[in-house]
């Protein structure tokens, strides 16, 4: 009975146990809160509570059952939501909780949202529940659920349109589709209140409407007449109806019947010789007449074609430009300017003036040989051939150019270059060689420019067996190459002829060339460099254009080679105008070929479904070079002076241009100064007060020619020479002939100044010879401007015994003739200093001096009383002069002074000795052709003022020792 007993002691105990452990293991948190995967929700810019779909609402399985009786209240905490957590970057919501048990909570805006600037928001959301342990330590979180909530706009923005002001011009008796269009923005974010809903003109009686586009067109013709302006006040609404805050302003200018064409330039333009670029069209626009263009085309064509060779280009000598543009030397002109040292084409034609190159002429009946030597290229080396031609189609004959064949017996061409139908051919014969095969011999192109009657340049690169043609800077292929055997052997020489070709078996020329050659020349080795050879071709004057930033993407400009045309592509007329706008004219010469050069603008547009919707007609004017101002080529120093002949022997010789100095001038016509206080009646003066102002300018020489005055040059006896090492340090050449030698390159005037100073005469057969003259001439451009002649003449004097002299304190210098030029203004430069040097005057002119001596101090004597007053005056004035030189004879002292210049009285004193000097007039005469005899081989071109002030060689005595 006692062991049942503890039995059901067991029992119960175990079932308060069991039950305990029930409790326990209800109480442990083993789920996670549950919530859905996506939530959608939506919340408006002025509210903070957001609308979600589904609701926010976490569960957890760790909540209690609504069935179970006696832990219902136990086991709550376990299973309620604590709260929601909100993950993401500056997310402006936040999650709260409503109720714990249920798990139901809400999302809302922590600041106020603006839809405008952000419409949407996306971030994740966890909820968590309460778990146990202190804080809830071991709380569990559910999975991450992605949130979308978008914010709804209110309509808090009005309309504002894009400009303050809207402007167009129609043209009167049109109706448009389409003058203009407005147009307003809204900043909702929103489609229904950021849309324009409509467009309102506010202004009434107006003969306009506009569409809720914004468009606005005319409902009626206008006319000019009646009104050239219309503004209209328009406003926009939104879909929301909210009114523009300001309403806008559109001018509408009504313009008379339009006429498609470019307006707003001048037909005549002038260009100022040295002013650089000159803009042709600065106000110039196109007037479309508001058809619809979508592409525009222009071409500007300048005309240069009657200018030169085609435009104006420097005019040196062709072996000068070659130089300017880099070639290396080798250069063999056969076309120079006729000159002493280059005559063989004297009997040739040329162009009508200097202002251009030198062009000659060939009519089919001339034709020129170069002299033996000239040309000493051998075939056998690379040579270049280059040479401007002008040549229109002609009859089908050949037309030889340059050709170099047989000069007797045969009528073999070894080389030649010539026309045939409009192609160009080379003719190139080998010379015999051992292995007699055929070779290469004529090359052919067929070229367009050998007939159009245009100027083009042409340079050949021989380097057999192949040919390079350039033709205006573009490469041509041969489209035709032939062979031939080499040339058989024989002694006969060769002739080089130029417009046709010599026939040696016939003696005659033939196949003669019609049309205009220059520049030809003939060089050793090749021109390798395309800029040489673009540099030969390009021109000094042309058109140009600086596009502005704002439009060059916008616009398209292409050039031809030359420049002298330009053509411009685009859509949009405003870039347009504004790239017409800035091209200019520009002509890089010091001294340009004046005269005219005509404009064209030839225009082509294309409208919307259209090739052509719009005829331009052709905008023509003129570009006028103005005459530059001419330089005047000054020569000068000492023109006259007399040397012993030793010097003439000895092995430096004489220097002919001691003291030469050169001198460029420009004379201008500038109004008088009319700041001056105006004088009454002053404004009816039809005369306009000019003064003439000479300026002293810097520019290059090309040629200085030094040529024998009287009999040529005997080289036996006599020569003119000149340091070569001068001229070759400053890149010149020269070239000598009996009559003298010419210098030629471009180069400054002070560097030909060192070289002419250095120029010196020499002569070991004096006995016989007196004096000698020379002339020295020097131009620039190729004799477009040509100095002064200045001529030279040099005295010889014969030396005897010397005469000793008591006091031995002077020797007679050279007779030194300082002149001054009267054409040239060169004030304020000292340009003659006396050349001193001493020689020992001969018996014979000891004699003669004595004797001249006396017979003018017998007339000075005769005449003492009458011009005692003038004569201390002059005498006062006369001592302090330079260069004097004493002969003291013990007894009697001859002052000669060669240097004395005339000097002008002063005009009072002039009309006070008036009738002195009519009473005295005979014997002044006579002292005059009594001084005057050493001068009487001076040169008979000097006017009479510039004689007589070279020949104011006074002879004074000095009476001091003397009495009567």
């Amino acid at each position: 009975m006692r062991f049942r007993g503890n039995t059901r002691f067991a029992s119960a105990v175990g079932l308060v146990l069991g039950l305990l452990c029930v409790v326990d293991s209800a109480k442990v948190n083993k789920h996670k809160p549950w919530i859905e995967t996506t939530y959608h929700g939506i919340v408006t810019e002025n509210d903070d509570k957001v609308l979600l779909d589904p609701p926010l609402i976490a569960l957890d399985k760790d909540a209690p059952l609504r069935y179970a009786e006696s832990f219902e209240v136990t086991l709550t905490e376990e299973g309620e939501i604590c709260g929601f957590r909100i993950h993401g970057q500056n997310v402006p919501f936040e999650a709260v909780v409503l109720d714990k048990s249920t798990g139901e909570g809400v999302i809302r805006a922590r600041d106020k949202l603006d839809c405008e600037l952000q419409k949407e928001h996306t971030f994740t959301i966890q909820a968590y529940d309460c778990g146990e342990g202190p804080d809830g330590a071991n709380m569990k979180k559910s999975h991450k659920a992605t949130v979308h909530i978008q914010v709804n706009d209110i309509n808090e923005y009005s309309p504002v349109f894009k400009e303050k002001s809207y402007k167009a011009t129609v043209i009167e008796g049109k109706k448009y589709d389409s003058i203009l269009k407005v147009e307003a923005v809204d900043a909702d974010c929103s489609f229904q209140f950021s849309q324009i809903c409509n467009y309102e003109i506010v202004t009434p009686d107006v003969p306009f409407t506009i569409d809720k586009d914004g468009f606005i067109k005319n409902t009626e013709k206008l006319s000019y007449g009646k009104e050239r302006m219309y503004k209209l006040t328009v406003t926009a609404y939104d879909c929301g109806k909210n009114r523009a805050s300001e309403d806008v302003l559109v001018k509408i200018s009504v313009k008379p019947t339009c006429k498609p064409s470019w307006q707003g330039f001048n037909k005549r333009i002038e260009y100022e010789p040295g002013t650089g670029s000159l803009a042709l069209f600065p106000s110039m626009h196109l007037e479309t007449c508001d058809e619809p263009i979508t592409s525009i085309r222009a071409n500007v064509e300048l005309e240069t074609n009657h200018i030169g060779k085609g435009c104006d280009r420097d005019t040196y000598s062709e072996k000068s430009l070659h130089k300017l543009c880099g070639a290396s030397s080798g250069t063999v002109e056969l076309l120079p300017s006729p000159s002493s040292s280059a005559n063989w084409t004297v009997g040739l034609p040329t162009d009508n003036g200097h202002d251009s190159d030198q062009v000659f002429e060939f009519n089919g009946t001339q034709a020129i040989k170069v002299p033996d030597g000239m040309v000493s290229t051998s075939l056998k080396e690379p040579f270049t051939i280059s040479v401007w031609m002008r040549h229109g189609p002609g009859a089908h004959e050949k037309e030889t150019i340059l050709c170099n064949s047989d000069k007797t017996e045969m009528n073999r061409h070894h080389y030649s270059l010539y026309i045939h139908n409009c192609r160009l051919i080379l003719l190139l014969r080998q010379d015999p060689s051992e292995a007699e095969n055929y070779k290469p011999a004529e090359f052919h192109w067929k070229l367009d420019q050998a007939c159009d009657k245009e100027w083009h340049h042409y340079v050949l690169n021989v380097e057999f067996p192949t040919v390079s043609l350039f033709v205006d800077g573009t490469t041509f292929e041969p489209f035709l190459v032939t062979e031939d055997y080499p040339l058989h052997a024989s002694k006969i020489e060769t002739q080089l002829t130029i417009g046709a070709c010599w026939q040696g078996g016939n003696a005659r020329m033939a196949q003669f060339f019609r049309g205009n050659l220059a520049g030809l020349m003939i060089r050793s080795g090749k021109l390798e460099n395309k800029k040489v050879i673009d540099c030969l071709y390009t021109c000094k004057e042309g058109l140009d254009v600086q596009l502005p930033e704002e439009v060059a993407s916008a616009v398209k400009v292409e050039f031809n080679p030359n420049q002298s045309s330009l053509t411009v592509e685009g859509d949009d007329i405003d870039a347009f105008d504004k790239v017409m706008q800035h091209i200019s004219y520009l002509n890089s010469r010091q001294f340009p070929t004046p005269g005219i050069r005509h404009l064209r603008i030839s225009t082509s547009v294309k409208c919307f479904n259209k090739e052509s919707c719009v005829t331009l007609p052709d905008a023509e004017g003129y570009v006028m070079v103005l005459q530059p101002e001419e330089p005047k080529i000054s020569l000068s120093g000492i023109d006259h002076f007399a040397r012993s002949a030793a010097e003439f022997e000895s092995q430096e010789g004489v220097t002919l241009f001691p003291e030469l100095r050169i001198v460029s001038t420009i004379t201008r016509e500038v109004e008088a100064d009319t700041e001056a206080e105006t004088v009454e009646g002053a404004d009816d003066d039809p005369t306009v007060q000019e003064t003439v102002v000479s300026e002293e300018i810097m520019h290059n020489l090309d040629t200085c020619e030094v040529t024998v005055v009287g009999d040529e040059l005997n080289g036996e006896h006599e020569s003119l020479e000149v340091d070569m090492s001068q001229l070759q340090q400053h890149g010149l050449e020269m070239s000598s002939s009996n009559l003298g030698f010419a210098i030629t390159g471009v180069n400054t005037m002070s560097n030909y100044e060192q070289v002419l100073h250095l120029i010196r005469y020499k002569n070991w057969h004096t006995e016989a010879l007196f004096d000698r003259k020379f002339k020295l001439v020097c131009s620039e451009l190729n004799g477009r401007y040509i100095s002064n002649d200045f001529k030279v003449e040099v005295n010889v004097i014969h030396t005897a015994n010397p005469v000793e002299h008591a006091n031995n304190a002077m020797v007679q210098p050279n007779f030194i003739n300082p002149v001054h030029h009267a054409s040239v203004d060169l004030s304020g430069h000292n340009l003659v200093n006396a050349h001193q040097a001493s020689v020992v005057p001969s018996a014979a002119t000891i004699v003669i001096v004595v004797c001249v001596s006396f017979l003018v101090f017998m007339i000075i004597l005769g005449v003492f009383r009458i011009r005692a007053a003038h004569q201390r005056t002059m005498r006062d004035q006369e001592s302090g002069k330079e260069n004097e030189m004493d002969w003291d004879d013990s007894a009697l002292t001859i002052t000669v002074n060669p240097m004395e210049t005339y000097e002008d009285q002063h005009s009072s004193e002039e009309e006070e000795e008036e009738e002195e000097e009519s009473e005295d007039g005979e014997e002044e005469d006579d002292i005059t052709s009594a001084e005057s005899e050493s001068s009487e081989d001076e040169e008979g071109g000097e006017t009479e003022d510039q004689q007589g002030a070279s020949r104011q060689q006074q002879l004074e005595w000095d009476d001091s020792t003397l009495t009567y």
